[in-house]
């Protein structure tokens, strides 16, 4: 499993129990009652193509009391449902389009062609494909309507002060730790203003909760995801050098990892040799259906006991904290979750990029690129003597694939196993690689990285859109499986690719079509 080598003795890992004077988080009016109406919908419209995230981001054009009691009105059918089109009807009159309520907003930094932009490249061919990536920043850039600031009650979306880039598809919000990419992308599209607006929305809303949410919504308040924020503020001033940016910063950075080493957290386990080690684990502030998923959540639950239940679904909630949602990493589908009992190598090397070096060559069978991310994070130093066996584990790990290293080892549907490859994970492996400055660490890195825009140009060729992930085995494939269709935009995937281009280039020959 994916553990800092400090959690070998696993009966010292803590359950999951409700933080004193902290309980879990709640529902807001709104969302239980859009909640009550995404179960009606899955009832009325069947589960071919049924999308929950849709009816949570639903935007009231009347007050909630008004639209409740007509809703509740509606006429029901013996079974208790609702006819199909009575319900469609009555969505379409008390409710606005999800979306509706982030605006098309024009970057003031956007340029057709950036000055400098990418000249590395070479190959005309991937030059015009690269400008096309670029250009999806105008697609996806948004501001939030001010009536999300003035009516706060009718949206589940969060108000946010500067314009933002969001992933794309369903994806209709910011989410934390996708920005980092967006950023690295943006970085290479010379969009600085861009990128300081996106982190700057992040510094409110831990000014505001107290930590990132999830993303933008009310309903993603009780989690977090990987903690990037401190890596964002320093991609922006490497690129701008604004000491300014970096002051603004340090108090909410402090107030960010207050959160993350709260008793939510923090876990105290004991090593092999007896030492006690405070560490960190992915644990959501929630006992209940996610909102966005919450159909698919009762389902999963539906026969356990209150108690299993309310612990199953927080360790569903923390499995989407993690941002691997779902992954066999947290449990091996979504009834066998444990993601609050497992201490996560990548977390505590986020939180912890100089501490102790984990046990990355002596994982047990289960082997994810999770296990590898310390070395993004700089937990080895280049010139390392330990660098040499880590490149060897990951050489004879199983993850080199011919168009990417996949999520896992494990096939088990879930969009974060095999054969699934993510650009974050892409990315920190390869840069984890190159940063050793061991010779052979950078030729395996280049092969990944080229590997990837191979496959993301082809993807691009096929379907004319960047895809949110891939399938590692076959060039230009896109990946499958889990809770919603494949989606496209898509906000990380474009940054990644961006700044490979940046850091690779692409020469005129070879060509970018599959091999």
């Amino acid at each position: 499993m994916d553990y800092a080598s400090a959690a070998a003795n696993s009966e010292d890992l803590c359950m999951w129990e409700p933080v004193a004077g902290a309980p879990p988080a709640t529902q807001t009016p709104l969302e239980s009652f859009l909640t009550d109406l995404q179960s009606a919908a899955l009832a009325s419209f069947g589960e071919r193509d049924f999308d929950p995230k849709l009816y949570v981001d639903l935007p009231l054009r009347s007050a909630l009391s008004v639209t409740r009691t007509a809703f509740e009105a509606l006429p029901r059918l013996c079974s208790g449902k609702i006819a199909s089109d009575t319900l469609k009807h009555f969505i379409d009159k008390f409710f606005d389009v999800p979306g509706s309520d982030l605006l098309p907003h024009v970057p003031k930094d956007f340029r057709s062609e950036p000055e400098g932009f990418l000249p590395l490249v070479k190959s005309q061919e991937a030059r015009v494909w690269a400008l096309k990536v670029h250009a999806l920043w105008l697609q996806l850039s948004r501001k939030v309507a001010e009536n999300v600031q003035n009516q706060p009650d009718m949206h589940t979306l969060l108000p946010l002060p500067y314009p933002v880039i969001v992933p794309g598809s369903r994806f209709r919000e910011v989410y934390y730790w996708d920005s980092y990419w967006i950023i690295r992308g943006l970085a290479v599209s010379k969009m600085y203003d861009t990128a300081k607006g996106i982190v700057r929305n992040l510094f409110s809303l831990v000014q505001t909760y107290g930590f990132v949410p999830n993303g933008a919504r009310t309903y993603y308040k009780n989690r977090s995801q990987p903690p990037l924020l401190s890596a964002m503020v320093r991609v922006v001033y490497e690129n701008t050098h604004d000491l300014d940016f970096v002051e603004e910063a340090f108090p909410v950075l402090l107030r960010e990892h207050s959160f993350w080493q709260s008793d939510l957290h923090r876990v105290h386990i004991m090593d092999r040799k007896g030492h006690k080690h405070s560490l960190n684990r992915y644990s959501a502030n929630w006992i209940g259906p996610r909102p966005e998923s919450s159909t698919i959540d009762k389902q999963i639950a539906d026969r356990l006991s209150k108690e299993k239940r309310s612990l199953l679904y927080h360790d569903i909630a923390s499995a989407a904290e993690s941002g691997w949602d779902f992954s066999s990493r947290n449990g091996h589908d979504l009834s066998s979750m444990r993601t609050s009992s497992i201490v996560p190598v990548d977390l505590n090397a986020f939180l912890f990029q100089k501490f102790h070096v984990l046990d990355i060559v002596n994982q047990n069978v289960n082997v994810f690129p999770s296990n590898f991310i310390p070395l993004w994070c700089g937990v080895l130093r280049p010139g390392d003597s330990r660098i040499e066996n880590i490149v060897k584990a990951f050489s004879s790990s199983g993850l080199l694939y011919s168009a990417g290293v996949p999520s896992s080892l494990r096939q088990t549907g879930q969009q974060w196993d095999f054969p699934n490859a993510w650009a974050p994970l892409q990315h920190m492996i390869i840069e984890g690689l190159d940063w050793t400055n061991s010779k052979d660490a950078q030729i395996i890195a280049e092969v990944i990285a080229r590997r990837w825009i191979w496959t993301n140009y082809n993807s691009f060729n096929a379907t004319g859109e960047m895809q949110e992930k891939l399938d590692a085995q076959i060039c230009g494939k896109v990946g499958y499986g889990g809770e919603y269709k494949p989606q496209a935009g898509f906000g990380w995937s474009n940054g990644v690719v961006l700044a490979l281009l940046q850091k690779y280039g692409w020469p005129e020959d070879p060509t970018l079509t599959c091999r």
